[in-house]
């Protein structure tokens, strides 16, 4: 099934929902066209900053923290 025809079976489906029903669709349809987060490219500090940390487990894995193990 193409996008086009999956897009006008979705629109049919919408046009035949009750009234009633549409304010209940409303978040799950807003929810999908809009991403929840935006992923914005590391700095070059930010790159600097996680390949001096990589150089640094390289030469000593020990020196590794676990997330949890952080407070």
């Amino acid at each position: 099934m193409t996008t086009v025809v999956l897009r006008k079976e979705l629109h049919t489906y919408i046009d035949e929902l009750p009234d009633r029903s549409l304010p209940a669709l409303k978040p799950l349809l807003s929810l999908l066209v809009e991403p929840p987060y935006t992923i914005e490219p590391a700095s070059p500090a930010e790159c600097a900053k996680v390949e001096r940390r990589v150089r640094e487990y390289h030469k000593n894995p020990k020196s590794f923290v676990p997330l949890k193990d952080i407070n």
